[in-house]
This record gives structure tokens, sequence and C-alpha cells, in this order.
């Protein structure tokens, strides 16, 4: 017969070392100002690692029964709470996912919380290894892939936003700055004109390439001698 218990020493160790590794996660998130931040992973973490031992070692007598009947009398099944934390965790996930508009906050966020659950998991498991090594992955992607993001994956997006051009006269006219975005290879997707204050007023719904500068672009239009005011709202970018 296994030994059907810990000793309060493991479970301590086991309790610390997913403080410590989802704690290391939580950081990062704090240090992104993310509402899900530090205190957060490492409860939920715990969380997860104490459904875990009490799966395990939480029911030693009716383990027992089971591993004596082999499996034709009393049904035990260890994994099944663990099963259930990994779909709860999903819910909590999705309460960090905020959308605004077009625009979606929070995946990464949700991401590593699913990700502390299974540390959590694999720590209440006695998996140091497996938690410690995920660990050190999840780390390096939030850091180190951050700048392969706004650096090299960033330039091969295209970006669509919309461009507001204020003219000093009702008279003007759109067409030099159709120009200069025909030359930055700006696509116009709709185009809504109307008068404010006896000026003219533009909207212009724009499909910006990959590699174009949008504050070059704004400070050639703002160049021109009939343009009052520029500016680009609901910037996004898409793959």
């Amino acid at each position: 017969m296994e030994n059907l218990t810990i000793s309060y020493a493991e479970v301590v160790v086991r309790l610390l070392a997913t403080v410590v590794l989802c704690g290391l996660i939580g950081l990062e998130r704090e240090t992104r100002d993310q509402s899900a931040g530090f205190r957060t992973h490492i409860l939920l973490g715990l969380g997860a690692a104490l459904f875990t031992l009490v799966s395990a070692y939480g029911f030693p007598e009716f383990t027992g029964a089971a591993l004596q009947s082999g499996g034709r009398g009393v049904q035990f099944d260890p994994t099944r709470i663990a099963a259930q934390v990994v779909t709860g965790v999903g819910f909590l996930g999705a309460g960090a996912i905020i959308r605004r508009g077009v625009d979606v906050r929070g995946l990464t966020t949700a991401a590593s919380l699913w990700t502390a659950a299974a540390i959590g998991l694999a720590c209440g498991a006695g998996y140091y290894f497996g938690a410690a090594a995920t660990t050190a992955v999840v780390i390096a992607a939030l850091y180190l892939l951050r700048g392969v993001r706004l650096y090299v994956v960033s330039r091969f997006r295209t970006a669509f936003g919309v461009l507001s051009v204020h003219f000093a006269d009702e008279g003007a006219e759109i067409s030099d700055v159709t120009r200069i975005l025909g030359r930055q290879g700006v696509r116009i997707r709709n185009t809504d004109a109307k008068i404010e204050d006896g000026r003219a007023a533009y909207e212009l719904q724009l499909r910006i390439p990959p590699g174009r500068s949008v504050q070059e672009m704004l400070g050639e239009i703002s160049a021109l001698p009939s343009v009052e005011r520029v500016g680009v709202t609901g910037l996004h970018e898409v793959e």
C-alpha cells in the first residue's frame, strides 16, 4: 500500500513554491499596470495547488478503500478536482478581457492567469521541475517577446484609423491631403465632410500599410497652409 499522506513540511514547500513561481508571473503583470497582478496570480496559484493537494491527499481513507478494492467497489479519481480547476479558471480569465470597440485588452493577462493555475496544479502535485520550467518560459515570453512584437511584428501589420482634418475656411479642398495619403500608400475607405463654425472638416477612415509612420504623415498634412488642425483617432493594428 502506497503512502496516502504527505508531511506538513511537504505541504508548506509545495505552497511556497507556488507563491514564488506564480508571484514572478504576477509581478510582471503588476509592472504593466494590469488589474490582475501580483496578488491575484499568487492567490489563483495557491487555490489550484490546494485543490490538487486535497484531491490527492485529502481523503486517505477513501483512497485506501479504492486501492484495496482494485476498482471493483469504490471508484477514485484524484484528477477530477484538478480538471474542474482548469474549467473554472476559464471564467476568471474571461473577466480580465476587456473589449473597447474594435480593441481587445487583457488577453495576455487572461492567459497568464490560466498558466498560473497550471503552475499551481503542478506544484500541488509535486512536479516542481515542470512548474519551474514553465515559469521560466512564461517570464521570458512576457519580457523578451514584447520587444520582438514592438520592433519586428509591428512592421508587418496593417493599421486602421480615422483621420480628422480641420481647415481654416469653408471652401478648403481635401485634395492636397488625399495626395499626401496616396504617396504614402494609405487607402481611404470612407470620407465624411461637414461644416463646423464656418470651417470645413473631414473625417477619413484609413487603411495604413505596414511600415508607414503615422506621425510623419500627420506632420506633412499639418504643414499645409489651409490645415488648421489634424489628428488620428481609433488607431489599431491587425495582422
